[in-house]
This record gives C-alpha cells, structure tokens and sequence, in this order.
C-alpha cells in the first residue's frame, strides 16, 4: 500500500467556505502517522471563484463542468493516487478533523469501507425536518430492497481503500451515488465494511439540495436497481 492518501471533496459555487474547509484537513496528523495527504477539489462547474480560493488554500483543482455529484465524484476517483479515499462535502458539515482516527480504523481493523452516520449525534436544526424524513424514507428502502447494513444511507462522508474502485459498478451521475457506492461495497461485493457515528454540523453558504428531486431521483435509482437485479 502506497501512504498516501487522498481527500475528495465535490464542490459548486462554495467560495464563503472552500477555503476554511480546506485548511481543516489534518495534514500535520497524518504525516505524524507517516502518510501524505493529496487533497482534490472538484469543481462542478462554479460560476464563482471557488477553485481559485481552493487552489490558494493548498487543494488540487479538477474542473468537472458536467453538473452533479455523481460526475464529481466519478471525475475525483479517476484523478486520485491514493491508496485510500477519504471524501466529503465542501460546505463545512462533516467534521474533517475525524478523518486520521477514521484512516487508522480502517488500517487496524481491516477493513475495506467506513461509512459516517450523521443522525446518531444530529441536534435540533441542524438538518430540516423534511430532509431527516426523507434521509429515513431512503434509508429504509435501502435495507429493504438491498438489506444495506448502514443506519445512513446518504451520508457523503466515506472512508475506504481504492482498490474497490476497480471492483466497484458504478454509474449515477447525480445524488443516488452516495448510495449507490454503499450497495456496492456492502451488498454486492460484500467486503468488510463498518459505519461510524460523526457530529454533523450547520452548513456553510447556500445549500444546492433540491430536496424532493433529489429524493425522488434516488428512491427511482434504487427501485430500478432492483428490478435489474444488479443489487447482490
């Protein structure tokens, strides 16, 4: 395994945060645990100044103009050289300070994937009442239709190695990537996977949710998933 790792964050119009969140990367941690850190800003397409004040805060910026998480996504794992992917949202609500203590149980335990749960430690308003209903809903059908072990099925914020990613059958371009990576590691390539519960904080900037969309979207992703049978 090479000691490198490498931290993925999608991004679009985030320039009142990118930079702060940047900068909360532990990268002293990690080099005192002999690792290097590569951090990837993806920008999607930001008509601000956001992959400038990326670039200037010590992240490497790769230009995705196709819109969506997905393609975010996709485009941060084709440019990684880690050995392990760290990943989260640019607006400042995952805590980045976890993310040497998440790498060090992947490596003790032996485990190959680490999803966060957001719910376990969520105070009032820190998420509205129709986002927690939906996060739910989807979840649900998650360990129902794919008996998805996770108490969170749409967290962004995962740890896992990248050899997966060789392995791994994924095409959602949008939101249902979050879950889809999930089926993927859990369900149908059945590695050693555990989830972790993290404290979730108030977003910073405005949020680009498009809350019943996205819901719809991805409860359509998962039923189709279904009947192509590609879940086991």
């Amino acid at each position: 395994m090479n000691r490198l790792i490498s931290v993925i964050m999608p991004a679009l119009n985030e320039s009142p945060c990118i930079a702060d969140v940047v900068s909360r990367v532990p990268i002293e941690e990690f080099t005192a645990r002999g690792i290097d850190t590569e951090i990837l800003v993806i920008d999607n397409g930001s008509e601000d100044d956001t992959g400038e004040l990326a670039r200037n805060a010590g992240a490497r910026v790769v230009w995705e103009p196709r819109r969506g998480y997905g393609h975010a996504y996709l485009m941060g794992f084709k440019e990684a050289k880690g050995s392990i992917i760290c990943t989260l949202d640019a607006d400042g609500t995952y805590p980045v300070h976890m993310l040497p203590e998440l790498t060090d149980m992947l490596l003790r335990e032996d485990l190959d994937f680490i999803n966060t749960d957001r719910f376990a430690y969520m105070y009032n308003g820190v998420m509205s009442r129709s986002h927690r209903a939906g996060n739910s809903i989807l979840t649900f059908a998650n360990r129902v239709l794919f008996r998805l072990p996770f108490r969170d099925s749409q967290s962004g914020m995962w740890v896992f190695r990248s050899e997966l990613l060789e392995k791994m059958q994924l095409r959602a371009v949008g939101m249902a990537l979050s879950q889809e990576i999930k089926i993927e590691a859990a369900c149908r390539l059945g590695v050693r996977c555990a989830e972790v519960p993290i404290q979730y904080d108030y977003r910073l900037g405005e949020s680009k949710l498009r809350a019943w969309r996205d819901g719809i979207g991805n409860l359509a992703y998962l039923f189709r998933r279904q009947v192509s049978g590609n879940g086991q």
